[in-house]
């Protein structure tokens, strides 16, 4: 591990912390009129770039969002050039993290299987011995 690994964790943290809330004073509609999260940011060694995965809630156009997102790149950069006072602001590139819509869309589909309750698996179990 690299001897600087603890300051870019470090690093990241506050990007991800910043970018959370930069990302809600963004005009643009095509950016601010989805539901977006921050889920991590991974500043890389030498500090040029950084992946920002974002979470999106709801239904949204990718196309739209991803070119919204670019075009208001260089304004989160100079924020985060301003509030983190680093020597070198990384650029940003935006990952789309569909992990949570994902979790959510399990979790909807296990809601409707039919499955039996614990105490009734319990009661069947006692049953045997």
């Amino acid at each position: 591990m690299p001897y600087n690994s603890n300051r870019v964790e470090r690093i990241s943290e506050e990007v991800t912390r910043e970018l959370a809330q930069l990302l809600r004073d963004v005009k643009d509609p095509r950016v601010s009129q989805t539901m977006l999260s921050v889920v991590r940011c991974e500043v890389t060694n030498d500090m040029r770039w950084c992946k920002v995965y974002l979470s999106a809630l709801g239904e949204y156009d990718k196309k739209s969002l991803k070119q919204g997102l670019k075009s208001c790149s260089g304004f989160l950069r100079r924020e985060l050039a301003q509030r983190l006072r680093l020597r070198y602001t990384p650029e940003l590139v935006f990952v789309m993290d569909e992990s949570i819509a994902h979790g959510a869309h399990i979790a909807e589909v296990l809601s409707h299987l039919d499955i039996p309750q614990d105490e009734e698996v319990e009661q069947d179990e006692s049953s045997h011995h």
